[in-house]
């Protein structure tokens, strides 16, 4: 599959809108199916913990990032808090991570800085994805690039902070 086959043919699907906790889910997939339609090379996922809410265990999901992935110059990048729970929860993506290690980053969050992180998808373009209000589950869907710069400065002053994490195999003794 060429670059060009990853130009947007029409336009986008609007924004979802993100009134509760129940509306996340689908606003992910929304945020990473576009930024993949748009083209990007980069996609970046930031939680404490990336719980249930996220789709990470969508089989559609992983396999139009698959499909992304075999793109050149893709690149996934995660930034957690830790990803203590992450394999329990999200077990199908845990599997399917192993064929694409090369391109996805996981980070870990500096221990004074981990309680901060925000919950948001960001493209390197103009998707993104946030949630607002924890409690109530609200949140901003959006294809203004100036939004999705607004939040893409912290969450990088963050990762170039951050050290690599969740490592694809655990050796043990």
């Amino acid at each position: 599959m060429s670059e060009s086959a990853q130009a947007p043919s029409s336009t986008p699907p609007s924004p979802p809108s993100i009134a509760g906790a129940e509306d996340f889910a689908p606003a992910i997939r929304w945020g990473m199916h576009t930024a993949i339609a748009e083209g990007a090379r980069c996609i970046t996922a930031v939680d404490i913990a990336f719980g249930e809410n996220w789709p990470w265990d969508d089989a559609a999901l992983l396999s139009a990032l698959t499909r992304w992935l075999r793109l050149p110059q893709r690149r996934l990048v995660l930034l957690a808090a830790g990803y203590d729970d992450f394999a329990r929860m999200h077990p199908r993506f845990v599997v399917w991570r192993r064929d694409w290690s090369h391109a996805i980053s996981p980070f870990v969050a500096p221990e004074e800085l981990a309680g901060t992180l925000p919950t948001v998808l960001l493209d390197d373009r103009r998707v993104s994805v946030v949630r607002l209000d924890p409690v109530q589950g609200r949140g901003r869907a959006s294809l203004e690039p100036r939004t999705r710069l607004q939040w893409h400065d912290p969450v990088d002053a963050v990762l170039q902070r951050s050290s690599p994490g969740f490592p694809v195999t655990t050796l043990g003794l």
